[in-house]
């Protein structure tokens, strides 16, 4: 299924930016060529937050795993452009079922690993998927029962499939099936002309209350790593290691796309702590290794080789980037939502420097190269801040039409700008980074919901969700809470109550404040900044 263009393909495919090799011939290309190099490592820790003991791959183990299951895809009957999901976390077992349904011509749609039962059931239904994947759990949530009673709920879903060990009845646990086939599987592949122009996932942006899906082809996700393969000096062969899941622009564009194209070894990580992603970088040797900006300084000082680039990703809750003197280098990721990706390295200094508006084509401005993106800014001015634009042959460029005939479209500008609605600074000519400081996922309409969602906990006479400045994830959700008369709220039984509602797990606040009262502004609406500022106990914070 073609979404771009025609006219827009043709001149993509013109500049150099777009090629007719999809993402799955990547990878077979690297297995017929490096047969017996190793191409995906499971975390050592594996069992200790998914089902499943530890696996690696060469290419060609990989391979053929990869062209039994697409075959099985066919036999089970998933035809080409069916949706298929998956919510599961980084192991080898998710990028094999990923890259099948993309050899097997299939569209997937990775989620986000926090979304709930509910949110997973609203967003398959609306783009009319016909299979899903789940693992087992992800860490103490069991995603594999949640799966299941999705399909009940959902009767256009006609495959679930897990990944892991402990399987619920209901769903087709992948691994066994495979194994018990054997080579009974074999896969051929389609001939259907520019494959590389086909769309490959549909992912997730976050507007006010609603997961609006984007669309990418597989075109669209290499012109997006192109400049952070680039700009990163990522060679051919590099041990990669991704802490992102792979269910957006980060994890993707960022990780995995980028370990496709360069051929290397890709060690999947689940995040924990900065020291355990550290270990793990340096036990492997890592050529590259990714990790949040906020903590790209004090991962510098953890690495034990000069030579280990760092990915610093940045999205649009982050807080302003520090300057230090780092010993490596480090590319930052700057994240526009699932809208646009662009890479630039630091200089000696380690200081982020402002992004120059117009076409970036590569390292450092180079103009050699086809324009990958080009960004620019809203004509309107709000004390510096603006909204950020952007298009190019990495931007995805239509919506996706729903089982209700729905086509959610992204925002258009009239001169062929998507508006991605994020706020940016302007600096020196150009924006500070896409969200840096930004805009918090949650606006103040959200919150207002949130207060809602808290102040029905029995008990409780009023509530407000705040929001608080982390130095680490950008931004944090706070509750505060005000109980009734001769009520002592218990903040264990508050956060229970929380998760048996099935409340977003983005809504579930990070601590809880009990007050006799809540501050108010002159108009009488809660105070929140009075709010913020008490849990930073400042004078001036009084409820």
């Amino acid at each position: 299924m073609k979404t771009t263009q025609e006219s827009l393909a043709k001149e993509h495919h013109e500049s150099g930016a777009w090629s007719d090799v999809p993402l799955d011939e990547l990878f077979r290309r690297t297995a017929a060529e490096n047969p017996d190099r190793l191409a995906i490592i499971d975390a050592p820790d594996r069992a200790k937050w998914t089902g499943g003991d530890p696996r690696q791959l060469t290419y060609e183990q990989a391979d053929r795993e990869i062209d039994r299951l697409a075959a099985f895809y066919k036999t089970v009957g998933l035809a080409a452009d069916h949706v298929i999901g998956v919510q599961a976390p980084n192991t080898v077992d998710t990028v094999i079922a990923f890259l099948a349904a993309l050899r097997a011509d299939l569209i997937v749609s990775p989620l986000p690993l926090h979304w709930r039962q509910k949110n997973v059931l609203e967003a398959l239904n609306s783009i009319g998927a016909k299979g899903f994947i789940a693992a087992d759990r992800i860490e103490t949530r069991d995603v594999g029962t949640a799966a299941r009673d999705v399909a009940g709920d959902l009767f256009s879903l006609r495959f679930v499939f897990g990944l892991g060990k402990d399987i619920p009845d209901g769903l087709i646990e992948l691994g066994p099936m495979l194994a018990e086939m054997g080579d009974e599987l074999q896969f051929t592949p389609s001939e259907r002309p520019e494959p590389a122009d086909h769309t490959a996932t549909i992912c997730w942006s976050r507007s006010g209350e609603e997961n609006v899906p984007v669309t990418r082809c597989h075109n669209h996700w290499s012109s997006a790593s192109r400049i952070v393969i680039e700009e990163g000096h990522i060679k051919q062969g590099s041990a990669i290691v991704v802490p992102y899941s792979l269910s957006g622009l980060t994890g993707l564009g960022g990780g995995l796309v980028p370990w496709l194209q360069t051929g290397g070894a890709l060690h999947l990580h689940h995040p924990t702590s900065l020291a355990n992603l550290a270990s793990h970088a340096n036990d492997v040797g890592a050529d590259v290794v990714m990790t949040p900006g906020p903590l790209a300084q004090s991962l510098d000082r953890k690495l034990t080789n000069n030579k280990t680039s760092v990915l610093a990703a940045w999205n649009i809750s982050a807080p302003h980037p520090s300057t230090f003197v780092a010993r490596r280098r480090i590319v930052d990721l700057h994240i526009a939502d699932e809208y646009a990706l662009l890479a630039k390295a630091r200089g000696p200094s380690a200081r982020m420097k402002a992004l120059p508006l117009g076409k970036h084509s590569g390292p450092n401005g180079c103009e050699s190269g086809p324009a990958l993106l080009e960004i620019a800014v809203t004509d309107e001015v709000e004390a510096q801040t603006q909204r950020l634009l952007v298009r190019g042959p990495s931007v995805p460029d239509v919506g996706w039409r729903t089982i209700n005939g729905d086509e959610r479209r992204v925002r258009w500008e009239g001169t062929g700008f998507l508006n991605t609605n994020i706020k940016v600074e302007l600096a020196d000519g150009g924006v500070i980074g896409f969200g840096i400081p930004g805009q918090y996922a949650l606006g103040t309409g959200n919150l207002e919901t949130i207060d809602g969602i808290y102040a029905s906990y029995p008990g409780i006479r009023e509530a407000a969700a705040f929001i608080v400045e982390d130095p680490v994830v950008g931004a944090r959700v706070y509750a505060a809470l005000v109980p009734e008369p001769g009520h002592v709220p218990d903040a264990a039984a508050f956060f229970a109550y929380l998760d048996a509602e099935g409340v977003d797990l983005a809504k579930i606040p990070h601590r809880v404040l009990i007050l006799q009262s809540l501050p108010q502004n002159s108009d009488g609406t809660i105070c929140r900044e009075r709010l913020t500022m008490r849990t930073q106990r400042l004078p001036a914070a009084v409820a």
